[in-house]
């Protein structure tokens, strides 16, 4: 086919995907078919121009071109394309944002060509590097991601994050496709039309960059040839497109971000559109068929050498594990942000640097590449202190959304890190990740059950956050011992408990002193490891609640979300009195067993507790 033969296709294919964009949009009664109209030329002249290789057959084809629209809101221009590819039918489009259709208002992972589920502004480009990174140094293909961002969306921090990574690691096969159309929700964007605002910044992070008109097809496929010969960087083509393009109502008009169309309206659109091929079916070219190695899972190590006299810090352990676990989880890949000699994932990249990524201290983008990773198949651990995952948590709440399987890992947890004071202090991470919806929390208190902790969390497929201590803690369970998400231990019980403490890492401790103390003056209590905490062990609270005559959690974290709130919960209903101790002052500088003792969350504070509780029901 000549050039302009070419050209005129491509033409045609784009009046159709308007024609989808509109018409579904109007039919829905809502959408944002303005944001999609100005980069149909953009998408139509990647996917179909030659340029994008995919098998839509097989969409999740490992050396498939990945395409993510960070611009998630864009998501009309994402279902017309795959309508006119054929992968999407016109009685689809037709459910667009109706219950239970997987054409949802922004893409999810529940449309089988979204690559992620995006829409959150400022995450997408994240996703990308995580998929560039799979692909580079995991398992070595050819394929390119593409991401098609906004220009509103630039201003979010987290896309800068992804933008030095992405130079750093000379993430050639990456290229993002920005479309300048100038006007965000209410109004003018950070830098309008200023192309050159854009490239500069982009220029100066390390990256290649192509300035074009976003609806001229010989420009667009101009620059898609260049941005494939790059290399040792990644590459933004920069398009200056126009809001609403195409529809005269529409086109450069302020207020009409996330409107769409009535009847009136989209009739004269369609009218001064012109008459559109509805059989039209628009050709992707194939990928290579290649496939990454395949990994199988080997034997392991799985006796662990502990001495019971020893003090281990469970951050120690999480990287021992690591370490020990590998053979058997193979796509285990480890990321960290630049603490990796606190968070002790040091002792993973020493032994297998190759599946070890720093990402340097910018903990949004590093979950967002792990998202990426683990879509491509990948089996991300991200650690790094627990307070600093808050600043990522909208990254966090979106993985759920893309079905991820990564686990978290955060150390330094409480007040009982010490001297380093109440900036470094994870009080707020297990409310965090206890809000997400099948998102396993785990708080180990010894090496053991942080090492057999770490391997059920491998196993499990979903979300999981581990919290590890920076202190050094005894060992309280036999290395022989096995844990399971869901369960709890019994450490203390006899049918003459008169109260049952619940704890998990270091208050655990300070809950077996306590008992030690309790027993001499001849009153006993029951003291439960809850160290899975979602979900927790319902059958032991329960248990516990039936046979002693009031409970008593205690924790190193905010009483909001925390452990605490967990088990009252589980024991709703039942009369037993719940007692919360946690830290409710402002934390400050001070020596560990200080700070617990400030807080009421020591040793001398359960025993208080316990002897009020025995008075209130005497």
């Amino acid at each position: 086919m000549s050039n302009p033969e070419k050209i005129a296709a491509l033409e045609e294919i784009a009046r159709l995907i308007r024609h989808y964009i509109l018409t579904s949009t109007t039919h829905a009664g809502s959408g944002h078919p303005t944001s999609a109209l100005s980069a149909t030329e953009l998408m139509t002249g990647l996917l179909f121009g030659g340029t994008f290789r995919f098998d839509p057959k097989e969409p999740r084809h490992p050396n498939n071109d990945r395409l993510i629209f960070s611009k998630g809101h864009a998501s009309p221009l994402l279902y017309g394309l795959w309508t006119v590819a054929g992968g999407v039918t016109e009685a689809d489009l037709k459910t667009y944002r109706q219950f239970g259709s997987p054409l949802e208002g922004h893409p999810t992972v529940r449309f089988k060509y979204a690559e992620a589920a995006t829409g959150s502004l400022g995450q997408g480009l994240s996703i990308g590097v995580g998929m560039a990174l799979n692909a580079r140094y995991i398992d070595h293909l050819p394929y390119t991601t593409y991401v098609l961002l906004g220009d509103s969306e630039m201003a979010e921090g987290a896309q800068w994050e992804a933008a030095q990574i992405a130079a750093h690691y000379k993430l050639d096969n990456l290229v993002g496709i920005l479309d300048v159309n100038g006007l965000g929700q209410r109004g003018k964007t950070l830098h309008g039309h200023d192309l050159e605002a854009y490239a500069d910044r982009l220029t100066a992070f390390g990256w290649e960059t192509i300035a074009i008109d976003g609806h001229a097809f010989p420009e667009i496929l101009e620059a898609l040839e260049k941005a494939e010969e790059v290399r040792g960087r990644p590459v933004m083509i920069i398009a200056r497109t126009v809001k609403g393009k195409g529809v005269a109502l529409l086109e450069n008009k302020d207020d009409w971000h996330g409107k769409a169309l009535n009847e009136e309206e989209l009739k004269r659109a369609l009218e001064a559109l012109g008459p559109v091929d509805r059989s039209l079916i628009g050709s992707i070219s194939a990928p290579q068929d290649l496939r990454p190695r395949i990994l199988f899972p080997q034997e392991h190590e799985s006796n662990l050498s502990y001495a019971s006299e020893a003090e281990i810090s469970t951050r120690d352990a999480y990287g021992n594990a690591l370490k020990r676990i590998f053979p058997a989880y193979p796509q285990m890949v480890v990321l960290d942000s630049e603490v990796s000699n606190s968070t002790r994932t040091c002792i993973f990249q020493e032994f297998c640097p190759e599946r070890f990524f720093e990402m340097y201290i910018a903990e949004q983008n590093m979950v967002g590449a792990a998202l990426g990773l683990a879509r491509r198949g990948q089996l991300p651990f991200v650690s790094t202190f627990g307070a600093f995952l808050t600043r990522a948590f909208d990254q966090i709440r979106m993985c759920q959304y893309s079905n991820a399987n990564i686990k978290f890992v955060g150390s330094h947890a409480g007040v009982s890190i010490g001297e380093d004071g109440p900036s470094q202090m994870a009080l707020e991470d297990i409310a965090m990740f206890r809000s997400i919806p099948d998102c396993v929390v785990l708080y180990p208190a010894d090496a053991v059950s942080t090492e057999r902790l770490v391997e059920a969390a491998a196993e499990h497929q979903g979300m999981v956050y581990i919290r590890t201590a920076r202190g050094a803690t005894p060992i309280l369970y036999d290395p022989s011992e096995r844990f399971a998400i869901g369960d709890s231990r019994v450490l203390r019980n006899s049918s003459s408990d008169v109260a049952t403490v619940v704890a998990a890492g270091v208050t655990l401790y300070e809950a077996l002193a306590a008992y030690e103390t309790l027993k001499k003056d001849g009153i006993l209590i029951r003291v439960i490891d809850l160290y899975s905490i979602q979900p927790p062990d319902t059958q032991t609270l329960r248990l516990a609640a039936e046979q002693t005559r009031f409970v008593i959690t205690v924790e190193d974290h905010y009483p909001a979300g925390g452990i605490g709130e967990t088990v009252q919960s589980v024991l709703s209903g039942m009369a037993v009195p719940v007692y919360t101790l946690a830290v409710r002052k402002r934390p400050m500088s001070g020596k560990p067993e200080e700070l617990m003792a400030y807080e009421e969350i020591s040793k001398s504070a359960i025993i208080q507790k316990v002897r009020t509780g025995l008075e209130k029901t005497a």
